[in-house]
């Protein structure tokens, strides 16, 4: 690889921190992934203006995916725009996998990132801060986001080199089932936190009533999640027993 298309490359994946700064009603994200594309279709067709031209239509079409996944998104499209300059593969297959892998990963985005992870971590900061531990609650915000800027990079250059074989790693890694199982451990800590504020409280009873609530909000969850107890039963359930006891 030459020089200066390395620093295409490393423009491309430091465009993405600005996806959102383009963001309109009619095509969301898709103006801030043709601003990201822009230096890799300049390289890849300078000498082609019409199938340069024709590569940016592609990107002003209908876009949204999570920001967080975006890089690996980045590096799988400029992958598959330099194999399309080379006409080793159609820009039709372009189009079809933009559609399919930009929605996927948006789900799978938002079930592990927004839905589980960010739970967690919020669940974390706020324990360490309960204890007093100030220090801790900022070294790991900064080794947390140092780590997410390590994971972004990682993904951009894994879609940039392997393509689609890193993408179906990512869905046998099955990212849905890991979210289900750091769910189970957010429910640990909401009770670890609701414990901790009642006994700084004084409110011992309290502490007693939110680790039984806790514990059984952990077992309903994981019955739900086996498909062993409906959510709608289980929240017939509930309403009854507010009707009966209280």
């Amino acid at each position: 690889m030459a020089k200066n298309d390395l620093r295409v490359l490393i423009k491309c994946f430091f465009r993405t921190y600005l996806l959102g700064s383009l963001y309109n009603n009619k095509g969301l994200q898709n103006l801030g992934l043709l601003y990201i594309m822009e230096p890799g279709l300049r390289l890849f067709y300078k000498d082609k203006r019409d199938k340069y031209l024709e590569a940016r239509e592609r990107y002003l079409s209908h876009y949204n995916s999570h920001p967080y996944l975006l890089p690996f998104l980045v590096g799988y499209f400029l992958f598959l725009e330099s194999r399309i300059a080379q006409e080793i593969i159609s820009p039709n297959s372009l189009n079809t996998i933009k559609e399919t892998s930009a929605y996927t990963l948006s789900a799978i985005g938002d079930s592990f990132f927004g839905g589980s992870l960010l739970t967690g971590w919020a669940l974390c900061e706020v324990l360490f801060l309960l204890y007093g531990q100030r220090l801790g609650a900022v070294l790991f915000f900064i080794g947390s986001f140092l780590l997410l800027q390590l994971f972004r990079f990682v993904i951009f250059w894994q879609g940039w080199t392997r393509g689609l074989l890193f993408f179906q790693y990512m869905k046998e890694i099955n990212l849905i089932e890991w979210s289900n199982r750091i769910k189970m451990i957010n429910a640990i800590l909401i009770v670890w936190v609701w414990t901790k504020v009642s006994f700084l409280l004084n409110i011992y009873n309290h502490a007693i009533v939110f680790l039984i609530g806790g514990i059984l909000i952990g077992v309903f969850s994981y019955l739900v999640h086996k498909h062993f107890i409906s959510r709608e039963i289980l929240f017939s359930l509930a309403l009854l027993s507010i009707m009966l006891f209280f």
